[in-house]
């Protein structure tokens, strides 16, 4: 089977569990957090997680809860980074904003919910008695990555940070936080429940920073002007820090460094490749493909 269709496959694992996880009831409130999370979308976290899983030969039916759970939070901050606190926007991979379909405040909650959701099914997912101490390394690593030392960190550089100030370490370190975080916390999980070594975990690491830097320098390459069409400040982004040929550059040299990462470990993974190539993708993308 090739890669492409293994993916799919894995795609729609993710659709039903997402499915079976936010059907628990039809209020108003999980109507939004169906909203947010059904709008589209590529399931490119729990893609990872699923691969990397695989990877290191743990089955998917024990991998797909986390993944989920990883979905979960990265569609929570999708809700409440187009608040019109943050990055104000009105759509949603070519739909209306949670908030714009539901209002700001059931939007917040919806995000709300979503997040601590997440932990609930983490905490819940079927282990193995040899792997229930797992469940506590995971989670942890998780909650560290979504949160103040990560994804909501680098979120906080992104909305205070000017860009005059702006250096290619800070930058670096910016994206790492808040697209990086989530992306190394998707491989990572996998290669946990695979019972990775230390040396398998750290090449798993540097493949998702390389693959966290290429997917934002990405962004930054497709949404190049979006901060002026929108009568704002540029926020930090590569294009206006590096230019777009030196953008592109970093771009292939980034996803050459993830692949060289499992490449120098011996680890072999065609999708983990393949999603890591993907990125390199640079036509012009569809509107449901915003920030997937």
């Amino acid at each position: 089977m090739k890669v492409e269709e293994r993916l799919k496959l894995k795609r729609k694992a993710v659709e039903r569990e997402l499915e079976n996880i936010l059907s628990q009831e039809n209020s108003l409130l999980f109507q939004a957090m169906r909203y947010a999370v059904f709008s589209g979308g590529k399931r490119f976290r729990p893609l990872l997680t699923l691969s990397s899983g695989e990877c290191f030969g743990a089955s998917p039916d024990l991998v797909l809860p986390f993944a989920c759970a990883l979905e979960l939070i990265h569609n929570y901050s999708l809700v409440h980074d187009d608040l019109p606190s943050l990055d104000n926007d009105d759509l949603r991979r070519g739909k209306p904003s949670c908030h714009k379909a539901y209002g700001e405040d059931i939007a917040l909650l919806a995000g709300d919910s979503l997040l601590t959701m997440a932990f609930e099914i983490a905490a819940q997912a079927p282990l193995r008695n040899d792997l229930q101490i797992k469940r506590g390394q995971i989670i942890k690593e998780i909650s560290q990555f979504a949160g103040v030392k990560g994804m909501v960190g680098g979120q906080l550089m992104d909305i205070t940070l000017s860009q005059d100030v702006l250096t290619e370490e800070t930058y670096h370190e910016l994206i790492l936080k808040k697209t990086g975080s989530l992306i190394i916390a998707s491989v990572k999980t996998g290669a946990i429940l695979g019972e990775a070594g230390d040396s398998e975990l750290e090449a798993v690491i540097k493949y998702g920073r390389n693959v966290g830097l290429a997917f934002q320098v990405r962004d930054d390459i497709l949404d190049s002007g979006k901060d002026a069409q929108k009568g704002r400040l540029p926020r930090p982004n590569s294009v206006s820090l590096f230019g777009l040929k030196d953008s592109e550059r970093r771009l292939k040299d980034f996803v050459e460094a993830a692949k060289n990462a499992l490449d120098e470990a011996s680890l072999e993974s065609e999708e983990l490749n393949y999603l890591a190539a993907k990125l390199l993708e640079l036509e012009k993308r569809s509107e449901n493909e915003q920030n997937s």
